[in-house]
């Protein structure tokens, strides 16, 4: 039940880590201000600027996770069977290439010196709803016919 009720909180969360600040980035001069940039925003800016690219975040980071976490909700209420886990598993796996994808942006930004980039809480919420949902496609593998799937027909 905890296992089903915390997927069920991922389907309300990413959305809210998509629009929320991951990054605040901006000149590294002390009077001028800085963007807060989102998936969402960083998507529209990508759209503009390299499709390819672009298609490859938005899949990472929004049709990835949540394909993942709508399978799993299927499962947990036996409308799929358990044996699309490690499709789902790769699905989880490949959302954390996004938060890479972050995590790398932030540190060649920060080497070159010319702007200046602040983490904000956007990024840590949009790791930990990817990380959650790895951690709840894990305990579902392990839990085997506790309720999660019907029961096989046997034949004679």
């Amino acid at each position: 039940m905890i296992l089903r009720l915390a997927n069920l909180a991922l389907l309300v969360l990413f959305p809210v880590a998509w629009f929320a600040p991951l990054l605040r980035a901006g000149i590294a001069l002390p009077l001028f201000g800085l963007s807060e940039i989102s998936v969402i925003s960083g998507l529209q800016s990508l759209w503009q600027s390299d499709v390819a690219l672009a298609l490859l975040v938005t899949f990472l980071a929004v049709f990835a996770p949540y394909m993942k976490t709508i399978g799993l909700a299927l499962i947990h209420f036996g409308q799929m069977r358990r044996r699309m886990l490690p499709v789902l598993e790769i699905l989880g796996k490949l959302a954390m290439a996004d938060v890479f994808l972050i995590a790398l942006y932030v540190v060649v930004v920060k080497g070159i010196g010319m702007a200046r980039v602040e983490i904000a809480w956007g990024l840590y919420l949009f790791t930990a709803c990817v990380l959650a949902s790895i951690a709840i496609g894990h305990l579902t593998g392990r839990r085997r016919g506790r309720g999660l799937e019907p029961p096989a027909a046997s034949g004679s």
